[in-house]
């Protein structure tokens, strides 16, 4: 009986990321392991992605790790033409026969980090915390006072604001009266 399928193991450290130029990750170190099998009309890769990537913190700008784990399939079938069909599925020429997977392999990756990359509260650049805190302040109409608050205080106030939209509360006066 014939073994229709192997694995393979990758190591993606930071020569993989600055070969494959993505704009998302530019550094990290993650482990990858693929197994392909054979069905009876396709290839079946199944990608196991555990790591950390550095990315820029979007409050302070350092790099900060992020843990990133994924399980991901994609399926590989012979054609004329390269094309892909949805979002796993991949047609190769059948005069190639082979498949270079390394962007495929970044790109689940670099789906798998969170729009919104920020270090923990207090472990953000304190230099560049206070610089940001220098240029937040904000004076009001009605005041002559200028009062500063921490970066966190202004993101919390947005999304109360956020929270709360005024239109929400007609709409549920229209659910109240039913």
């Amino acid at each position: 009986m014939r073994n229709d399928s192997c694995e393979y193991e990758f190591l993606l450290d930071n020569l993989f990321f600055a070969n494959i130029d993505g704009p998302e990750v530019q550094k990290g170190k993650v482990n990858v392991v693929l197994k392909v099998k054979k069905t009876s009309r396709a290839f079946e890769l199944d990608f196991q992605t555990d790591g950390i990537v550095l990315v820029p913190c979007d409050r302070c700008l350092d790099e900060m790790e992020l843990p990133v784990s994924s399980t991901d399939v994609l399926f590989v079938k012979f054609g004329s033409n390269y094309a892909e069909e949805g979002d796993n599925m991949v047609v190769i020429p059948e005069e190639e026969g082979d498949i270079n997977v390394a962007w495929f392999m970044y790109e689940f990756i670099a789906l798998n980090i969170p729009m919104k990359h920020v270090h923990a509260p207090g472990k953000c650049n304190k230099s560049m915390m206070g610089k940001l805190n220098k240029h937040l302040k904000t004076t009001s109409d009605d005041e002559d006072t200028t009062f500063e608050s921490s970066v966190e205080e202004q993101i919390e106030e947005v999304e109360e604001e956020q929270a709360v939209d005024p239109r929400w509360n007609e709409l549920k006066k229209i659910l109240d009266n039913n």
